[in-house]
């Protein structure tokens, strides 16, 4: 029974209308597809100039012909009243409305049409059976955080079982919490693990030090899919060793779904189903493949709610290998937001710092996970879980990576954490500066 599909369409989604869609898309030539992009983006322009005052005002006096000359929204634009936002072809009662995750510490409430959220949960299905992965009949190990309250606790549960999933709690990542993870595990014939990367990562850990490959004990496993939080290199390898099958980067966001998804040739191919991606320089203007720059999406179906280069706060580049009709995410290297400024007046993103420090600290697996905060402009505190304190040559050894990777004379603090704190979704913020 396709659970999944049913409960999308009973609360109005036209799943079959966004499928069909998708494979008039699919079957485009390159001609083709610069010919339906270019009358997207005309499209949903002249819609929401026509229908949606917020948009209408700002654009005014803005030659809306000239895409560079489209204004690029940003997540303060929106910090408003949805009222204020919506098109005047909706009403909060007839649209899909969530909220953004905060993580940039600007969330806000947004709205999609029926159509729009459908063909953002096709594309997930889509993009899902590339690994085998049915989101009607695949049962998925979930590691996510989840409400506190009772109500908030048992609407996400019910989701879960609608979603056919399990949900792993990512508060409690203490050695007794993951035995009964791998318990669960042992008795559960999961398809896939889906959750945050740090939590993941983690598990991972656990399987290490115990010698166990997750696939011997659950063998009906697929695939792992990491999320909402940076997968280095070596978190993949050790992800990929401890699981024994496949692991896929996704990235996407609350307010526009699927952004990008890891095919098997390790290629991160952009949703452009629905999305337009660009990759913009500080004064808004569009900047070579293969250099790194802002995100800025647009939403080519969404007449509830304009997103139309839309700042994501995210930065990354894309791959020269990319075409028009499959752009591919050659990096995403953090949040506009998550610099590092330095005495010298160098900036450097906050995960360099982060990544550097990595570098060090895991090569001794008794650290099992950290963060780092900017206390002051030279100075860090490095907040880390682990059996035993770091001895003073191991921080030596972090002083001097950070020293020949950023610069010397930065002072740096350690503490030793039972459990590090989780921002409220549960994930788990890497760099924060409160410069």
């Amino acid at each position: 029974m396709k659970l999944f599909e049913w409960s999308l369409r009973l609360k109005g989604f036209p799943i079959n209308e966004a499928k069909k869609t998708l494979d008039v898309i699919k079957n485009l030539t390159p001609e083709q597809y610069s010919n339906y992009l270019s009358k997207q983006l005309r499209d949903i322009v002249a819609f929401h100039l026509e229908h949606t005052i917020f948009y209408k005002d700002l654009c005014n006096g803005i030659d809306t012909k000239n895409w560079n000359e489209i204004p690029v929204l940003t997540k303060a634009d929106l910090q408003q009243p949805l009222e204020n936002r919506l098109s005047d072809k909706f009403t909060p009662k007839t649209v899909y409305t969530n909220k953004t995750s905060g993580s940039s510490g600007t969330p806000f409430v947004f709205a999609k049409d029926n159509f729009a959220h459908a063909i953002t949960w096709v594309t997930f299905m889509q993009r899902y059976g590339w690994f085998n992965i049915d989101l009607n009949t695949s049962k998925q190990a979930r590691f996510y955080g989840i409400p506190l309250d009772t109500k908030g606790y048992y609407k996400e549960r019910f989701k879960d079982w609608l979603g056919n999933r399990y949900r792993f709690s990512v508060f409690d990542l203490s050695d007794a919490a993951l035995e009964k993870v791998l318990r669960k595990f042992k008795r559960t014939k999961f398809n896939y693990l889906n959750g945050y990367t740090s939590a993941i990562v983690q598990f991972a850990k656990f399987l290490e030090q115990k010698n166990i490959t997750l696939k011997t004990v659950c063998p009906t496993l697929e695939v792992c899919i990491v999320t909402s939080e940076m997968l280095f290199d070596d978190d993949k390898v050790l992800l990929e060793t401890q699981f024994g099958i496949p692991v896929v980067n996704e990235y996407g966001a609350a307010e526009l779904g699927l952004i990008a998804f890891q095919n098997k040739n390790d290629d991160w191919l952009v949703n452009s189903n629905h999305l337009y991606v660009e990759i913009l320089d500080d004064n808004n203007q569009p900047v070579p493949y293969g250099k790194t720059g802002k995100i800025v999406i647009t939403d080519l179906y969404n007449r509830a709610h304009p997103f139309i280069r839309y700042e994501l706060g995210d930065l990354g580049s894309l791959s020269q290998k990319s075409t028009l009709q499959h752009p591919i995410l050659d990096s995403l290297t953090g949040r506009t937001s998550d610099f590092i400024e330095l005495p010298s007046g160098k900036l450097a993103a906050g995960l360099t710092f982060y990544y550097v420090t990595k570098t060090v600290m895991s090569k001794d697996a008794n650290v099992k996970e950290f963060i780092i905060e900017q206390l002051e402009i030279d100075t860090f505190k490095i907040s880390y879980v682990a059996s035993k304190a770091l001895n003073e040559v191991q921080k030596e050894a972090v002083q001097l990576a950070v020293d020949n990777y950023l610069e010397p004379n930065l002072k740096l603090i350690f503490e030793q954490e039972t459990v590090l704190k989780r921002q409220k979704s549960g994930k788990l913020k890497q760099f924060t500066s409160y410069l």
